[in-house]
């Protein structure tokens, strides 16, 4: 089932057709050397479609050294290795999107790291600030295409960086 993204009205979109997983992890990565203080990045798509494979990438890209996986059973990872901390998101078992808040989550979106959401689509009402939203799709054995679409000047700098 394809998913609209919610992008802006009259936002450009992006479609980037990748191979093996680690194409994915190789955009995640060129993605994490272009990310500065703030910047969000907003992951959707069924499971197995990558989302983990691009932040391991993106972590790559910022000079993380620690281990990236799923953060499922505690919504948040925060890793503080790299050149930025990265605050690793995983809303899979969010039950109301308005934990995210009452949870404290809103200093990590307005601070001095960058944010990766995964299962960014079960709070979607949430994401105001400027960032990149990537849906990810399975379209074929060991294929993936890629829709993004920003928000906000640091969205476009790193769609900018899907085009590459």
């Amino acid at each position: 089932m394809t998913r609209m993204l919610p992008c802006p009205d009259g936002a450009p979109t992006t479609l980037i057709d990748v191979g093996a997983l680690r194409n994915t992890q190789a955009l995640g990565e060129r993605l994490g050397r272009s990310a500065a203080p703030g910047d969000v990045l907003l992951l959707s798509g069924p499971l197995g479609s990558g989302k983990t494979a691009l932040t391991q990438g993106f972590a790559r890209g910022l000079d993380c050294a620690e281990v990236i996986n799923s953060p499922t059973f505690t919504l948040l990872k925060e890793h503080l290795s790299g050149r930025l901390p990265l605050y690793h998101f995983d809303l899979y078992r969010l039950d109301d999107p308005e934990e995210i808040w009452s949870l404290g989550f809103a200093d990590y979106f307005n601070g001095a790291g960058v944010c990766v959401v995964e299962w960014a689509e079960r709070a979607p009402d949430a994401w105001t600030m400027p960032n990149l939203w990537l849906e990810l799709a399975v379209t074929g054995t060991h294929k993936r295409r890629i829709t993004g679409c920003a928000r906000g000047e640091r969205g476009y700098v790193l769609l900018a960086q899907c085009a590459l």
